[in-house]
């Protein structure tokens, strides 16, 4: 198969996509997002994380040992640590992983562990063929080399992989960049790398399963705020100003229970 040219392409959205935030109308913004984010994947009992787990369902069993990558506040885990034997979670961040320990112990959960490291510099020796599922879910666009990501996995798991991804941008972070900007949304905070993943996958001859997933959000005013902050934050400083903005267009909207896209994709390693 010829090879794609999509490198260039994922370099320069990988690093839009992770540009620096600036929200100097409050110090305290990091914090009170990750609170804000621990909060929302637990909304209707973790119903994405639950969803994403019907989607893997045909290849789960409840002697898998699985890698999870990127784990977050608990999204995937806690509701995947039901239908395994067991978990050992990579996660990087510290504020992360004290939510995620906070979590697990709420959710009684007692068949994980985690690895305070950056996936990328685990070694391959210390993971390879361990597992049955190597799995991340909403970690794509923190992956510089998404091959090497790709390979890493595979080379952890004897079994299954799976690559769990939010598709689509919800209107009102749309509506205010256009509102803040002057400037068409032609989007720069769309969450869908999937496809990438697909290209390589294919390139490499693997046969992927896709499923797209449907889920539930609500948030209070306060993390509504702080949501759309978050993105309208890497590209204009969100000062108290646009922080009003934000808030009056919020009132205006009034809160609702919002439905979300996901994909899910999963393929069987060589070594399975």
């Amino acid at each position: 198969m010829k090879e794609l040219n999509w490198r260039e392409v994922w370099e320069e959205m990988q690093k839009q996509r992770m540009r620096p935030l600036n929200t100097g109308y409050d110090q305290e913004f990091r914090a009170e997002f990750a609170a804000d984010y621990s909060e929302m994947v637990k909304y209707n009992n973790y119903e994405y994380g639950r969803t994403a787990v019907v989607a893997l369902s045909e290849i789960l069993n409840k002697d898998f040992d699985v890698l999870e990558i990127g784990a977050g506040p608990g999204t995937l885990t806690v509701p995947l640590a039901e239908k395994v034997k067991k978990i050992v979670c990579v996660e990087s961040s510290e504020m992360a992983v004290s939510y995620l320990r906070r979590n697990l112990k709420e959710s009684q959960v007692e068949n994980v562990e985690i690895m305070t490291k950056n996936w990328l510099e685990v070694s391959d020796p210390e993971i390879k063929d361990r597992f049955d599922l190597a799995a991340c879910s909403h970690f794509l666009w923190q992956v510089k080399d998404l091959e090497k990501h790709l390979k890493k996995m595979e080379n952890a798991s004897r079994k299954y992989c799976a690559v769990i991804q939010p598709a689509g941008r919800d209107s009102i972070v749309k509506e205010m960049w256009t509102k803040i900007t002057g400037e068409d949304y032609t989007g720069q905070f769309d969450p869908d790398a999937d496809y990438f993943v697909y290209l390589i996958l294919r390139q490499w001859g693997r046969l992927v399963n896709v499923r797209m997933l449907n889920y539930s959000v609500e948030r209070n005013f306060e993390q509504e705020v702080r949501y759309i902050a978050s993105f309208i934050g890497k590209y204009v400083e969100v000062d108290a100003h646009i922080k009003e903005i934000i808030e009056q267009y919020v009132s205006e909207k009034g809160l609702r229970e919002e439905t979300h896209s996901a994909v899910a994709m999963r393929w069987q390693t060589p070594s399975g």
